[in-house]
């Protein structure tokens, strides 16, 4: 193909990447506009309880300062009357500030000042003093668990999986059985931008917000809703987002209380979060889970009974798919699944990247290996010879499934056949050196999705959609589908993206963008090319005037006849020729949800990884990492890759790095800045290998792709895990594994 001109699967570089490393990406706290106002929010200092007073004189005296708002001000904000009397929307949002005394959770935003700098702002915020009454709260999971009740309402995504057989007779009278609990802490999401938003009121009541989120149609509706204002009333954009992971998912507090602020004295106001308010709404929920395996001396599963208690608000439930992993993944005729909700004194949980799996994968996969220690069996053995064939609940067949071809890619690339099946087999120095392995599987889903295209006579390509790119590539696979859609150069290609007045998307999340606004984008692009064929076909002396629409290829710009290459036509000359300007198409697509729903619809993984523990230390370095994906078809080699590659750096974070620690006397989290709460760094990572196993998928989507995202992560920790026990002998349950659990007898 011609320079310039783009292939699917092609690793093309983020057309957006110089923008976002020279500075030129404006994000949501960076937008300039006139008159800017500046909002610090002041967080509440206990867990639970009433707000009596507020003292907020100091605040007011300070230069610059406009306004101190908290809920004692309602009255003085008659335009905020909806919101206020519309009370807490938690279906909506989560605990909206200000409408009460109430204090859910310590860190609620209680007040927000208002002045005309940053500085002046802050500073006024540190001098407002409030006064509690202060009730007894809970916030220890791992004590209390017991106490955990079924959750109000479940979904079929989060509900466990249906039940099959008799799992605990089964269980009780298996020749070989497993019986383990297992405990994650709680993980935050910690995106480098900071959640920010700047609302601009313009002429005519109308409203421009700029904000940090992972979906802008999906963000108005629901500011429309906790405001009471018509979505046509707001412009949401979300031009650029420095990483979400799922917190961005719902409007997080910044964004309303900017809106307040805004709505109240009429003029641009901006919120912006710091690294420590970043700890006071959603998380991954802390969970206590059991998992019971019981199987045949073949290895064959005969019981499986997986129960899990994870925490959630008081104020609404919030839940995940954590057990139906074990419904899904393994075939086994007798099945029980738990999940259960423990309501504490903290913020409401929120999906975090591949919610649900990350957390209910782990203690399955650990659970597998110690099956296989049990059994006298290799690890990978075991998982081959319980593979389902097609899905365990509901025997569907999958769409797509290539899980067993990611165990041999991964297992001959890794050297598995090499392991010492003995733990504390192998030593280096002062490191003990253990390999372990573990299965990855995330749902493959299409959501609704609108696109237009638009090609001008001057050859360029406008791609308009409300999709977002939260750092994953959307807006370089977008013009990727286009231009290879259309046979043009990437370069020619403009991507317009996440900007409610563009055609609706859906929110980026789940790992279904591409399989649904680039699906979206390539059947627009389908009737473009219908359309350009049917002037080209009228245009004198065509080549292309007896021809029909499947003979004809769309590449260099020209239309030509198959197997025909430099003859044709250029587009530029048809739309000349024919008097166009530019030719437009529209495409809404609505997945068949029929079609979809007689298959399972799944990506998977196998991960294999080395590490190396110092026992005097209790230190682990995982020095090796083979991953084999199966994720559909591949748009794009290069973004596909690193999103794999950075689910791998984030498996190690849970395994070894993330957990956020609470003070149970105060009721509040304690590592509340990136100095306390450790991710992985440059000097933990050392060699990553990922590979992709061939997949085309024409069932999720009409790309043939799936989804890349969240797969990466998944059966990260669990590899990590049951290599730690390979090298120590040790089994090391909860996570993150830190040095204390390691040197633990």
């Amino acid at each position: 193909m011609s320079a310039g001109f783009v292939a699917i699967g092609q690793p093309v570089p983020r057309i957006d990447g110089r923008a976002k490393v020279t500075g030129q990406a404006r994000y949501a706290a960076e937008v300039v506009v006139e008159g800017l106002v500046h909002g610090v929010v002041v967080n509440a200092a206990i867990a639970r309880g009433r707000i009596l007073a507020v003292d907020d004189a100091p605040a007011r005296a300070v230069h610059g300062v406009l306004d101190v708002l908290w809920h004692g001000h309602r009255s003085q904000a008659p335009q905020l009357a909806h919101y206020f009397e519309a009370g807490e929307d938690f279906s909506t949002v989560p605990v909206k500030p200000l409408v009460s005394d109430s204090v859910h959770y310590a860190g609620q935003p209680v007040a927000l000042v208002l002045a005309e700098t940053w500085e002046a702002a802050r500073y006024a915020a540190a001098l407002v003093r409030v006064e509690y009454e202060a009730q007894a709260h809970g916030t220890d999971l791992p004590r209390h668990h017991a106490q955990g009740r079924a959750p109000k309402e479940l979904d079929e995504d989060t509900a466990p999986p249906k039940p099959r057989g008799d799992a605990d007779a089964a269980f009780a009278v298996a020749p070989v059985q497993v019986d383990a609990e297992f405990h994650q802490a709680v993980e935050h999401h910690n995106p480098m931008e900071l959640h920010a938003s700047t609302v601009i009121p313009e002429a005519g009541g109308t409203l421009t917000i700029h904000d940090k989120n992972q979906g802008a149609h999906g963000t108005r509706k629901r500011v429309a809703k906790v405001f009471g204002l018509h979505e046509s009333q707001l412009t949401l954009l979300n031009t650029f987002v420095g990483g979400a992971f799922g917190s961005g998912l719902r409007p997080q507090y910044n964004l309303l209380l900017a809106m307040v602020g805004a709505l109240h004295l009429r003029r641009p106001v901006r919120v912006v979060l710091t690294r420590q308010q970043m700890f006071t709404f959603g998380h991954r929920p802390e969970i206590w889970q059991r998992v019971r395996l019981g199987a045949a001396r073949d290895g064959a599963l005969q019981a499986l009974i997986h129960e899990a208690v994870g925490e959630t608000s008081r104020v609404e439930d919030f839940t995940e798919m954590v057990t139906r992993w074990s419904g899904t993944l393994y075939g086994c005729e007798n099945l029980r699944g738990d999940y259960r909700v423990l309501p504490l004194d903290l913020p409401t949980p929120l999906d975090m990247r591949a919610p649900g799996a990350a957390s209910g994968l782990f203690p399955l996969e650990v659970a597998m290996d110690e099956l296989a220690q049990a059994l006298g069996m290799d690890p990978l053995a075991l998982r081959l010879a319980n593979y389902a064939e097609r899905a365990p609940s509901g025997d569907k067949p999958y769409s797509s499934k290539k899980l067993r071809e990611c165990y041999a890619l991964a297992a001959d690339r890794f050297g598995w056949s090499a392991r010492d099946p003995q733990p504390r087999s192998r030593r280096e120095g002062d490191e003990l050196v253990g390999w372990g392995m573990a299965s990855g599987q995330w749902i493959a889903e299409q959501e609704e999705a609108q696109a237009r295209v638009v090609w001008h006579v001057d050859g360029h390509v406008d791609v308009e959609t409300a999709a977002s790119d939260i750092g994953t590539g959307t807006v370089t696979v977008l013009a990727q589908v286009a231009a290879s859609a259309l046979g043009v150069r990437l370069d020619d290609v403009r991507v317009h993206i996440a900007d409610t007045r563009l055609p609706q998307a859906p929110t980026e999340g789940g790992s279904s963008h591409v399989a649904s606004v680039g699906s979206a984008v390539d059947g627009a692009c389908e009737k473009l090319r219908r359309k350009a064929w049917q002037l080209a076909r009228s245009t004198a002396a065509s080549p292309l005037a007896d021809s029909k629409l499947a003979d004809v290829e769309f590449a260099g710009s020209r239309l030509r006849l198959r197997g025909r290459d430099g003859d044709g036509i250029s587009v530029q000359e048809v739309l000349a020729t024919s008097g166009v300007e530019e030719l437009e198409a529209h495409f809404h697509l609505e997945p068949d949800e029929d079609e979809q729903g007689r298959y399972e619809r799944a990506v998977h993984s196998a991960v294999f990884c080395e590490v190396r523990v110092d026992e005097a230390m209790g230190t682990v370095r995982v020095t090796r990492v083979v991953s084999a994906v199966a994720c559909g078809r591949i748009i794009n080699e290069l973004t596909a890759r690193s999103q794999v590659l950075g689910g791998i750096v984030w498996g190690m974070g849970q395994a070894l790095h993330e957990g956020t620690l609470i003070d149970h006397a105060l009721g509040r989290f304690m590592t509340v800045d990136l100095a306390n709460y450790h991710v992985p760094v440059n000097a933990d990572i050392h060699a990553l290998e990922v590979h992709f196993v061939p997949e085309d998928d024409r069932v999720v989507s009409r790309l043939g792709a799936k989804g890349v995202g969240e797969i990466g992560g998944l059966g990260v920790a669990a590899a990590i895990s049951n290599a730690i026990w390979h090298a120590t002998g040790r089994r090391i349950r909860s996570l993150p594994m830190t040095p204390d659990k390691v040197m633990a007898p």
